[in-house]
C-alpha cells in the first residue's frame, strides 16, 4: 500500500485536502454554469459550419476503411488519400465561415500542401495525379466568349 512510505496521517490529511478542494470547487463551478448567458447557442453560420465540418469528418471516416488490397503501398494510399482530402475538405470550410485571416492563410496552404501529397503517394504507385482545377474557393473560369475581334473588322467592312 502506497500511504505505509508516508508518516501516520499524512496520507489522510492529503486525502482531506483533495476533499475540501472538490468541494470548495463545485459550487463554483455549478454557480459559474448556472449563469452562463444564452450566448453559448450556436447562430445559424456556426450550425451550417459544424453541420459541414461533421460531414466532411464522416466522409474521410467511412472512405479511409479501405479494403486491403494485400499491397501494403496501395493499402497506404488508399487510406491516406481521403484523410488528406477530408483536410483540405475541412480547410475549404473553413475559408467559407472562418473570419480570423491567419487561419484562413493556413488554411489556404493546407489544400496546396495535401493536395500535393496525394498527388505525390498516387504518383508512387504509378495512379495518375488529379487533374489541375481551380482552387475549390475559388470561381470556375467563365466559358469562352465567342467575340472574335478579327471578324468584328470584318464584319464593319460590310
Amino acid at each position: 500500500m502506497i500511504l505505509r512510505f508516508f508518516k501516520p496521517g499524512l496520507g489522510a490529511a492529503l486525502l482531506g485536502v483533495r476533499v475540501l478542494v472538490a468541494l470548495a470547487a463545485s459550487p463554483v463551478v455549478l454557480a459559474h454554469e448556472a449563469h452562463q448567458p444564452a450566448q453559448n447557442a450556436p447562430t445559424a453560420e456556426e450550425s451550417a459550419f459544424l453541420a459541414e465540418n461533421d460531414a466532411a469528418m464522416n466522409k474521410m471516416m467511412a472512405d479511409m476503411a479501405a479494403k486491403p488490397s494485400g499491397d501494403i503501398d496501395r493499402d497506404f494510399v488508399a487510406m491516406m488519400t481521403p484523410h488528406h482530402q477530408g483536410a483540405i475538405d475541412m480547410a475549404v470550410i473553413e475559408l467559407r465561415y472562418g473570419k480570423n485571416e491567419q487561419l484562413r492563410r493556413i488554411a489556404q496552404e493546407i489544400i496546396v500542401e495535401q493536395q500535393q501529397e496525394i498527388d505525390a503517394m498516387k504518383l508512387a504507385i504509378g495512379q495518375p495525379v488529379t487533374p489541375s482545377a481551380p482552387a475549390p474557393t475559388q470561381p470556375a473560369p467563365a466559358a469562352p466568349t465567342t467575340h472574335d475581334h478579327m471578324n468584328m473588322s470584318h464584319e464593319m467592312k460590310k
